[in-house]
């Protein structure tokens, strides 16, 4: 406020000093001046220096998010925290994808319950008093206000989505005789033809507490779960299905008792009948409509051309069926829009080299009607041109690319939102890690990010770090893992696999642990597939002792992990190689007695060792003097049969200074064992 009031006085007394400087002779125009004396009279002597006239700034206006934009400028996302709509609670972030979904879904759960209360009890919240007022924060009126038949009872059921109510409004002003303009007809085919004749949304919350309603009444001594569980699975099976064209219904009906029809009747029975499956019927539908010699608008015309492989089954035809629609665009002299060639490259998608080589013809199109692309259109290309076993070459997705890297796009196509998945998966088929990283600069640029949703940006970002882990540096892949994982998305379990795979591949498994507690925060350690391979990657060589010892206490870990069991989770099955390798690098770490223990364990489930499980048990025996241990490897070697027990007993013999008791334990183990293969031979 103290800059304010020093700015607006600084001017005010240079503009009284300039009135005071005037020219004398009523001049308007002004010398600078200055707080100088023999300036001011150097100045006014001289009368042939150039008069300047201060000019008022303008005064801008600015946007009303111009104060927010600007500080979220000065702000980097933090790639420690979770995404935005979640609490800052670790009990409340999710730690992998299934929970991001689950969270995400629950949140906007919550929110239409709220909305549903407020709705369906507006009477409850008619005192909220907020400034400013925002209407669509307000709770909805739902209810019909206007009572008896008649038409503007019609009307304002319509409005509301009543779709049943509407249909027998209608019924019962046809029946008493009373005229229906065609306007409203109109409206109400919109309405049925929107919903498929079916129920709109909130008929559908009603009606189901209906029947629920219902069931608790007429079986009250059956148990509720038992009574409800089936109802409601074949219910929600029914409601996945989506609503299809019934055959006669209420808008066939009503379309055929109307006394007269224009185009917008023709046109809304194409759109609804295409939305809802019946392409045969949409199209003779539109036969019907050049009968009559009316005309279609662009967005039935769209629709037919989305229709056309529902129609045609050769791939020629198709293409012959959509031109035919364009031709007849041309003919009635309707202008065709964005939407039309994204139904036409749509279509062109299901009709193989046709399709592919009619593409580009198609995009030469658009640019002929100064017509720009949508990320949509774009899809279109590329699922056409990658999405095959023969791959073409980068050169059209480069060009894409340049084009996309330039716009900063807006939603204009339900399609538009596929697009950085189709492109980043063209990319890990190409193996381009240069044309992802220009991909990803793209999806940055501007408001392009919003076309990824919460599912979308995790199969986006999973693509990314899939062609990272394969084509890139180890520094720059942890770089990457680092900065993404749990904030931009949730690695899955071959996620994890591929970045195990790349620390293999730079010789970098010292980074392992670190990885293994991301898998147990993610909730991945007890996935069989990433315990297999974390384990052979750490028993498949020797490293120095520290790492030794970390790779023990992951070892620790899993072993827990199979020997833990609850009600709500089954136990995992040891394996022979689990086991083995959990042995191995109990071994290695100078841990005799837990990679005893885990030897042990083959007896009980009835698997044998390797031999690198047995040498490197025997090795850490050597390493410790322990020759107690190493006798009762033999033991064990011998009891299972295997052919090392005798190259296991001889090294025990040379490398151990054994006393009395211990020869006489090898040698009777090698009598056990031929005891026992005597004894099979003579059963045999």
């Amino acid at each position: 406020m103290a800059a304010r009031r020093m700015g607006a006085g600084s001017w005010q007394r240079v503009l009284s000093l300039s009135r005071r400087c005037s020219v004398p002779g009523g001049g308007r125009g002004c010398y600078r001046c200055s707080s100088s004396s023999t300036a001011l009279g150097k100045t006014a002597d001289n009368a042939e220096v150039a008069q300047e006239e201060i000019v008022l700034p303008r005064r801008k206006t600015w946007d009303k998010l111009a104060v927010l934009q600007t500080l979220a400028s000065t702000v980097k996302r933090d790639p420690t925290a979770a995404h935005y709509m979640f609490p800052d609670d670790p009990y409340l972030m999710p730690k992998n994808a299934a929970n991001f979904r689950l969270f995400a879904l629950s949140k906007e759960s919550g929110k239409n319950a709220a909305k549903f209360i407020i709705n369906q009890f507006p009477e409850y919240f008619d005192k909220i008093s907020v400034e400013p007022d925002v209407t669509c924060f307000m709770p909805e009126i739902l209810t019909p206000q206007i009572e008896g038949v008649s038409e503007e009872a019609l009307k304002e059921r319509i409005h509301l989505r009543r779709v049943k109510e509407s249909v027998d409004l209608f019924d019962q002003l046809v029946q008493a005789g009373t005229p229906v303009p065609l306007e409203t007809t109109n409206r109400l085919l919109d309405l049925l033809c929107f919903y498929g004749d079916g129920e709109s949304t909130q008929e559908k919350g009603e009606q189901a507490k209906k029947e629920e309603a219902k069931e608790d009444l007429e079986e009250p001594g059956v148990n509720a779960s038992e009574q409800k569980a089936p109802k409601r699975q074949f219910r929600r099976g029914l409601q996945s299905s989506g609503p299809r064209w019934r055959e006669n219904n209420n808008a066939e009906r009503i379309f055929k008792v109307m006394p007269e029809r224009n185009a917008h009747s023709y046109c809304t029975m194409i759109r609804g009948m295409v939305k809802h499956g019946a392409f045969v019927k949409a199209y003779d539908m539109y036969i019907d409509l050049l009968n009559e010699r009316h005309k279609a608008d662009v967005h039935t015309f769209n629709a037919l051309i989305s229709a056309v492989p529902h129609l045609k089954d050769r791939f020629l035809e198709r293409w012959e069926l959509a031109k035919d629609f364009l031709n007849h665009m041309a003919q009635q002299e309707v202008q065709p829009n964005l939407l039309t060639f994204n139904a036409v490259l749509k279509t062109l998608r299901r009709c193989g080299g046709v399709g592919r080589s009619m593409s580009l013809l198609v995009i030469k199109e658009m640019e002929a009607l100064d017509i720009e692309p949508s990320l949509a259109t774009y899809e279109h290309l590329l699922f056409m041109f990658y999405r095959g076993v023969e791959l073409h070459p980068s050169g059209i997705i480069s060009e894409v690319l340049d084009d996309v890297e330039k716009r900063s796009f807006t939603p204009q196509d339900p399609d538009d939102a596929n697009f950085f998945n189709t492109a980043m998966q063209a990319c890990c088929d190409l193996k381009d890690i240069k044309l992802a990283y220009r991909l990803n600069k793209a999806m940055e640029n501007g408001d392009n990010w919003k076309f990824l949703s919460m599912d979308r940006l995790n199969i986006y970002w999973s693509k990314f770090f899939s062609l990272l882990c394969m084509m890139e540096q180890i520094d720059v892949v942890l770089k990457w893992y680092k900065e993404m994982s749990c904030s931009l998305f949730y690695p899955s379990p071959r996620n994890i696999l591929e970045l195990l795979q790349a620390l293999d591949a730079a010789n970098h498994l010292e980074r392992i642990p670190s990885v293994w507690e991301d898998i147990k925060q993610m909730g991945f350690h007890r996935r069989p597939e990433l315990l297999d391979e974390l384990l052979s990657l750490m028993s498949r060589e020797q490293h120095p002792d520290e790492i030794q010892q970390a790779f023990a206490k992951c070892a620790e870990d899993i072993k827990a992990v199979h020997e833990q069991s609850g009600r709500e989770q089954a136990p995992l099955q040891w394996t022979g190689s689990t086991v083995g390798c959990i042995a191995l690098l109990f071994a290695r770490a100078g841990r005799t007695q837990d990679a005893w223990n885990m030897m042990e364990r083959f007896q009980q489930i009835n698997r044998i060792p390797t031999d690198q499980v047995l040498d490197g048990f025997w090795n850490c025996a050597k390493q410790a003097n322990c020759p107690d241990e190493a006798i009762k490897l033999v033991k064990l070697a011998a009891s299972l049969g295997l052919p090392a027990s005798q190259r296991l007993k001889s090294r025990t013999e040379k490398e151990f200074e054994l006393s009395e008791k211990q020869k006489k334990t090898l040698e009777s183990i090698q009598s056990d064992s031929d005891s026992d293969s005597d004894s099979d031979s003579d059963h045999e």
